[in-house]
């Protein structure tokens, strides 16, 4: 892998990753409630993105239970046993799905992400999101006795408020474990998170940021304001977010205006502009995990690990992009 001397380390954990991860949504080929948000990917094209990646640097991927209910699992496992890839050499981030369901579940459906990545452990587990049935207590104290089992190596959560957050490390401090990362979504045009206290506490608490959609599913490319046609060819729920109506473009013009000045810069992308933005900003608390449905956008993301903006380019996206906050 290149560019080991860029790994950092996660939140409160002894694992250094690289600031940049593949999100594998897109490998559920179709497969659950959410499985046709993106195109069906034939496994040599999975492979290949992982491959693609692996090669760019990228040392950790990002999937989930409720991404094809385990099929990502499953086709990430299965392209980097291909691939032959040592269990060692790269890590794994999952997420349990608490939808409908108590913590109890958590310990339940343990074995089955187990047997679908392996022989690849789960180096990090999280709650997908705060939605359970059973409170954060119950869930915390579900995650730490995976922990202790030694079933998964750190916990994290998604989608948590700052004062979900502020909970959840309390409960697991309990059992003498940290919280480690907070996956949320951030980007240029969405910044939220530096508004609403989720950056700000996860600072204090020494709590990493996993930044999903960093590049806000397409749009900081420039493509969609190039060429304005291609909306017409959103498939599934991207088409009716709200980012992507043509008044909401606009507003966003003048950030793919710069992104695109300091591409030329920096011989770059805008994708990857924005990327590196993204994990430098913050210092090391931001990692950034886009998704790749083909070699060249896997190569492109990783890409960005390669190259630092200025201080004085960080600061003028910086203050383009605040009304977004």
């Amino acid at each position: 892998m290149k560019d080991q001397t860029r790994l950092r380390k996660l939140g409160n954990s002894d694992l250094y990753l690289t600031p940049i991860g593949l999100g594998c949504w897109q490998f559920s080929r179709g497969k659950g409630l959410f499985g046709n948000y993106w195109s069906f990917l034939e496994e040599s094209v999975i492979r290949d993105i992982i491959h693609s990646s692996i090669e760019g640097g990228i040392n950790w991927f990002d999937t989930a239970e409720a991404y094809g209910w385990g099929e990502s699992e499953r086709m990430l496992s299965q392209a980097l046993q291909s691939l032959q890839i040592p269990p060692e050499k790269i890590f794994i981030a999952s997420k349990w799905s608490p939808l409908f369901r108590t913590a109890r579940s958590i310990s339940r459906t343990i074995e089955i992400r187990m047997r679908s990545l392996h022989p690849y452990p789960i180096s990090l587990y999280q709650i997908h999101n705060p939605f359970s049935f059973s409170s954060i207590v119950s869930q915390m104290d579900e995650m730490s006795r995976l922990l202790k089992e030694n079933k998964i190596r750190y916990v994290g959560v998604s989608n948590f408020s700052a004062r979900q957050m502020v909970k959840a490390q309390q409960e697991l401090k309990k059992a003498g474990c940290l919280l480690v990362s907070n996956q949320v979504r951030y980007h240029l045009l969405d910044r939220k998170i530096e508004s609403n206290g989720i950056l700000e506490t996860a600072r204090e608490l020494g709590v990493a940021i996993i930044a999903y959609s960093p590049l806000a599913q397409g749009i900081l490319s420039g493509k969609f304001h190039r060429h304005p046609q291609l909306l017409d060819n959103l498939q599934g729920a991207r088409k009716y977010l709200p980012s992507f109506r043509k008044k909401n473009l606009q507003k966003s013009q003048p950030v793919i205006d710069l992104l695109d000045q300091l591409a030329e810069e920096y011989q770059a992308t805008p994708a990857q502009v924005a990327l590196n933005w993204l994990i430098n900003i913050h210092g090391e608390l931001v990692f950034a995990i886009p998704g790749a449905s083909g070699v060249r956008q896997a190569s492109e993301n990783s890409g960005a690990l390669h190259f630092s903006l200025s201080l004085e380019d960080g600061q003028a996206l910086d203050e383009i992009s605040r009304q977004f906050k």
